[in-house]
């Protein structure tokens, strides 16, 4: 079933509302890089949610997740039920983030530490977007593109690089103009769209295995198929995804994603002031909740109907997004659900080259280059996006070594390196004792270790002859995961045992003992019950989700 005239009308609509959007934000010229990496903090709760959750969606969830699900079932839909993280990010950073008006998180880390642990962190950050986030998304966006529209070749190309660069040149090209702002205001428009695109193919998919039967028919079909895939808990000694192992690595990663890292941060610190930087964040975690059931179930459906003959998956399970897609929905609401998928690329792929401009331009560049004027440094951002979208097009055909889950294969990217990044946040916000020299030095310590895994799992020829080396190599990613937080942490504890901490004065406003009486006003003041109300039903439907999925 190939793309109709009524698709065609329905996505173009879809991108003509998108250029509109751009030339409006466009012509609010920007004055500085707070205007162009920050929105001029001035963003919304309603724009900061949106942009957490569209930022998010992206090749991992369009493709990657529904491909998980196709594959695991639910085993991976930890890493989906993580609005509670979201909330730590709303209650326990933003305060300290805001506060200190930063423009990146390695900034902060300047302030708790030292400009030396900025410089390291704002380094693995940006290669870490381009070698996992920015070429993941853009592989799977053209792989999806080309797989919904069912097109082979074009003028001899093969479509999916055409479909790939466009995609990138399209998104590179708003970013580059319109900054921060364009990416919280396309998030706006595209976000219900990605969301009525996903929900119309989980109702069209239950439909069809229900037999006409219904919803609930449907659902019992695809449960019945999937069988153990079910449950959100594997058995102790189950391979892939052993239920201790998923629970702390898991909620490892979600720390280091949520909490800290430049992507989604750079949403709350774009906010009017920490009311909106909070509830934002908090509208976000609803948003949140929807992937499981919106992306991972749809592959979970992909995978019964595979098994009933009723769906074609020999492309792998990274087809089953987007043959869904195309097979099983009408005229008309293909568009739809296409504006949609390319709304979450395009949305993930704006936030990875903004914020990686920004880690650049404000950690590397404006300290390299102090006292220029705010326009030179605006160019800079320009430019530095245009280096980020051509770097994350070079990678692209590395991609398909990863392995045949793009989800997993990114999520034991970033096992690697979140452990050694949560331990320095967390400790050094929890404690005043925690040293320069051991946040600087636990920073290393912790990602040489996690390279040293990935290295002898891309070579595993390396531990050949060594015990010690293969029983690293053989070890589970999510268990090495929390072995490696485990390792972090006492070797920050042993190094700041034997160094001197900041003083209680340097570290004011930038740890729980530095609060000042006047700041903890400012943060009580800032909150209603309202918000707690929110935040207490988000982690009541995420105890259910448990409950229900157990």
């Amino acid at each position: 079933m190939s793309f109709e005239t009524l698709d065609w009308v329905v996505l173009g609509a879809f991108m003509l509302a998108l250029v509109g959007i751009v030339v409006w934000v466009a012509l609010q010229k920007e004055e500085d890089t707070e205007d162009y990496f920050l929105a001029g903090r001035n963003a919304t709760w309603l724009a900061i949610g949106a942009s957490i959750f569209a930022s998010t969606i992206g090749s991992e969830h369009l493709v990657g997740l529904a491909s998980a699900g196709a594959q695991y079932g639910m085993a991976m839909a930890h890493w989906e039920f993580h609005s509670w993280i979201i909330l730590m990010l709303a209650w326990i950073f933003v305060p300290f983030y805001w506060r200190t008006q930063i423009f990146t998180t390695p900034e902060f880390l300047e302030r708790r530490y030292t400009p030396q642990t900025r410089t390291f962190f704002s380094f693995i950050s940006l290669v870490s977007y381009v070698l996992t986030k920015v070429s993941v998304t853009v592989f799977a966006g053209g792989l999806a593109i080309q797989e919904i529209f069912g097109i082979d070749t074009l003028f001899g190309i093969d479509f999916f690089w055409i479909a790939a660069i466009s995609l990138v040149v399209i998104t590179g090209l708003y970013t580059v103009i319109g900054g921060m702002k364009a990416v919280l205001w396309t998030s706006v428009l595209q976000t219900p769209v990605l969301l009525l695109g996903s929900f119309i193919i989980l109702f069209v998919g239950l439909t069809k295995l229900g037999a006409g039967a219904g919803l609930l028919e449907g659902w019992a079909v695809m449960s019945e198929i999937n069988g153990a895939n079910m449950h959100l808990f594997r058995p102790i000694d189950d391979p892939n995804f052993p239920w201790p192992a998923v629970i702390g690595g898991s909620i490892i990663i979600g720390s280091w994603y949520w909490c800290t890292d430049q992507y989604i941060v750079q949403r709350v610190l774009s906010g009017q002031n920490m009311t909106q930087a909070r509830r934002g964040a908090i509208f976000g975690g609803y948003l949140k909740i929807t992937p499981v059931f919106i992306f991972m179930v749809p592959g979970m459906i992909a995978f019964a109907l595979a098994e009933k003959g009723m769906l074609d998956l020999s492309g792998g399970s990274n087809t089953a997004f987007p043959v869904m897609v195309r097979e099983l929905l009408p005229a008309g609401i293909k568009g739809v659900v296409l504006g949609g998928a390319i709304a979450a690329l395009m949305s993930s792929l704006a936030s990875l080259f903004n914020s990686s401009a920004t880690l650049f331009t404000v950690d590397f560049y404006e300290r390299l280059k102090p006292g220029r004027s705010q326009k030179h440094y605006l160019r800079v951002g320009r430019v530095a996006t245009t280096v980020v979208v051509l770097l994350g097009i070079a990678w692209v055909p590395v991609i398909p070594l990863l392995g045949d889950s793009l989800y997993e294969a990114l999520q034991k990217v970033q096992a690697l390196i979140a452990p050694a990044i949560v331990a320095v946040f967390f400790l050094g916000i929890f404690s005043n004792r925690v040293t320069p020299a051991a946040g600087f030095w636990g920073l290393i310590i912790g990602f040489a270790a996690g390279m040293f895994y990935l290295v002898l799992d891309l070579w595993p020829g390396l531990a050949t002859g060594n015990a010690f080396l293969a029983w690293i190599g053989g070890m589970n990613w999510l268990y090495y995961c929390c072995l490696l937080l485990i390792f972090t942490v006492t070797a920050m504890i042993a190094i700041s045992l034997f160094s001197q901490p900041k003083t209680d004065e340097e570290l004011s406003g930038l740890t729980y003992k530095g609060v000042t009486p006047e700041q903890a006003a400012e943060v009580r003041e800032s909150w209603i019950g309202w918000d707690v109300f929110n935040s207490a039903v988000i982690v009541g439907i995420i105890a259910l989700c448990y409950i229900v999925f157990f």
